[in-house]
């Protein structure tokens, strides 16, 4: 049975599109037909990481939302572009990185309920086993829309107060809609924190299980976006993390 996974976080700068892609790539690897759309249309970005350049994208998210094309016109197979082995496939629906179409979003908005008729759609039409969505940060009506269609959310968090507010916020949230599979991930933590204290604090505070806590990385921060980091470092701590996320899911 396929599965919608809503990747989140409250602020932005947590992470959240990396472990989007990273988890996307290492389901692939294990032999998963995966979907993977942008829904962050304000601030788009995740392409950067399939290495999807803007002047290959020939429709976008936008362009279903706006009635120029189906949905699956907007998939683009990036599975080639992993540099890995993997046994399954990867399909990207990005959002237009274009200024004026962005602009347009911003101005004049757009129907948010084609959202969940595409989603939908593309795991059917697409034979998908998983749709990872990769959200807005914050809570918005397209936001609330992804959590509450999605059979699990995967909450990603820094160990920073400003983000234990907010994710308060976006747990209770997604309590409220009944989301069947709800898990946190700390991302970025300093090497001078206990990662089992951490996990416990966080634990106890939202009565919410921790599905992993990912170091802080220099070499993260070197690769800058530029690639798919569990691919490229597979013994490395994060995707060891990444990797029990992914057994969680897959569970």
């Amino acid at each position: 049975m396929s599965k919608i996974v809503a990747i989140h976080s409250f602020r932005g700068g947590t992470g959240k599109s990396n472990s989007t892609a990273n988890l996307a790539s290492l389901l692939a690897v294990n032999g998963a037909r995966v979907g993977v759309v942008d829904t962050d249309i304000q601030s788009p970005g995740i392409h950067i990481l399939f290495n999807l350049d803007e002047s290959e994208i020939s429709h976008s998210l936008n362009d279903y939302l706006w009635g120029k094309c189906g949905i699956k016109d907007a998939a683009h197979d990036v599975t080639g572009r992993l540099a890995a082995d993997v046994k399954g496939q990867i399909f990207l629906i990005p959002s237009s990185i274009k200024a004026g179409e962005i602009a347009r979003v911003l101005r004049e908005g757009y129907d948010v309920g084609l959202l969940n008729d595409g989603f939908r759609d593309i795991v059917s039409e697409m034979k998908l086993d998983y749709l990872m969505i990769d959200t807005h940060p914050g809570l918005n009506e397209e936001t609330l829309l992804s959590i509450a269609i999605s059979d699990a959310l995967v909450i990603i968090m820094r160990p920073d107060q400003q983000d234990y507010q907010g994710t308060a916020v976006t747990v209770d949230v997604a309590r409220k809609l009944d989301v069947p599979n709800l898990m946190l991930v700390v991302n970025k933590a300093p090497a001078a924190f206990d990662a089992e204290d951490i996990r416990a604090r966080v634990e106890q505070s939202y009565n919410c299980k921790v599905a992993a806590i990912l170091p802080h990385s220099d070499e993260m921060m070197a690769l800058a976006s530029s690639g798919i980091f569990s691919l490229q470092f597979p013994d490395h701590a994060i995707t060891k993390g990444y990797r029990d996320i992914v057994a969680q899911l897959s569970a």
